[in-house]
């Protein structure tokens, strides 16, 4: 492997010579320049990515935070993971992966300048995150929109707007008692963005269109089923349909319709929002498209690493893809 030693030797000039070539801390004559510049093309020269850091104040890394709460879907949060991976390798970024919640991580790799930036996933609803990276003057670009995103950079997908569509989906095929089978208790306790807002778009939906809304957050086990589906009873007799936002809940759920010999759609219509590919059985409803929210995640982020940058909020959406899950109410 080349040496900057050796790249001085083939360019006659001296190594700190190359090495302002490299770092353009000193102005290099034209003519010295282009014979540096062709002695590393001959030899192949790489310059040591320390080296690179230095000179460019940047580290070719940017950090994922990704909190792995209890109950989290591994399978959906991957998703979110290789996006931001493939984008960031494409981009010639290395990503650290932080698992922690605490500010003292997020503080520790910012002050010591271990990465250029950080994507930040799973932002509740008052996420005291939020406060802390503001403060930390660093590029961050959150996946997930809190209350208050203090001047920060957000993308997600519409969790209201999708409900909205879900509901109006619904509407048109005569439904007018519709329960939403929520995210995790775990979820809705700590105020999971995703959650609440495509709660509030669901009530607020049915609402508008005039239907009776009933919705219980869903632990992914066949007993966790059981309890909210008595729990949406209880506030709503009889529903005609289901809005579903759990998917790990789903397999559960189905097994239990089929236990109480409740057919789909003709018992019931369902409507699934979530990441693609999380159920075997193919439902009418709408994907989270995690790839697309993975890179603009990393393209947002090394934008600001670029230069300054205006936060904005950007929202990503899908269609309603009617897969023979939601029929007219029996």
């Amino acid at each position: 492997m080349a040496t900057i030693a050796d790249v001085a030797g083939v360019a006659g000039v001296s190594a700190s010579t190359v090495s302002y070539v490299l770092s353009g801390k000193r102005a290099i004559s034209a003519a010295t320049r282009a014979r540096v510049e062709k002695a590393i093309g001959e030899l192949g020269y790489r310059p040591h990515a320390g080296a690179r850091a230095l000179a460019s104040r940047r580290t070719g890394v940017v950090a994922l935070v990704v909190p792995l709460h209890q109950g989290a879907d591994l399978g959906v949060v991957m998703q979110f993971v290789r996006a931001v991976v493939t984008t960031a390798r494409a981009r010639e970024h290395d990503v650290l992966l932080l698992t922690q919640e605490e500010a003292a991580g997020l503080e520790r790799v910012t002050s010591a300048s271990l990465v250029d930036g950080l994507v930040v996933l799973d932002i509740a609803s008052d996420d005291p995150r939020v406060q802390v990276l503001a403060g930390l003057g660093r590029p961050t670009v959150l996946v997930g929109v809190p209350r208050e995103p203090r001047g920060l950079s957000c993308v997600d997908f519409d969790f209201a707007g999708a409900a909205r569509s879900a509901v109006a989906h619904l509407a048109a095929l005569g439904h007018r008692r519709i329960g939403l089978v929520g995210a995790t208790p775990s979820s809705v306790r700590r105020r999971a963005g995703y959650a609440d807002r495509l709660r509030e778009g669901f009530l607020a939906a049915a609402g508008e269109v005039g239907a009776a809304a009933a919705s219980a957050p869903c632990a992914a086990t066949t007993a966790g089923v059981r309890s909210c589906l008595a729990a949406l009873h209880r506030q709503l007799p009889d529903p005609t349909a289901l809005l579903v936002h759990n998917e790990a809940a789903l397999p559960h759920l189905l097994a239990v319709l089929a236990e109480e010999g409740r057919q789909v759609p003709g018992d019931l219509s369902l409507v699934r929002i979530g990441a693609p590919g999380a159920v075997t059985r193919p439902l009418t409803g709408l994907d989270v498209p995690t790839d697309e929210i993975g890179r603009a995640a990393v393209e947002m982020l090394l934008e600001q690493v670029d230069g300054p940058r205006v936060p904005e909020v950007r929202l990503l959406s899908s269609p309603v893809v009617d897969r023979a899950s939601t029929a007219p109410p029996p």
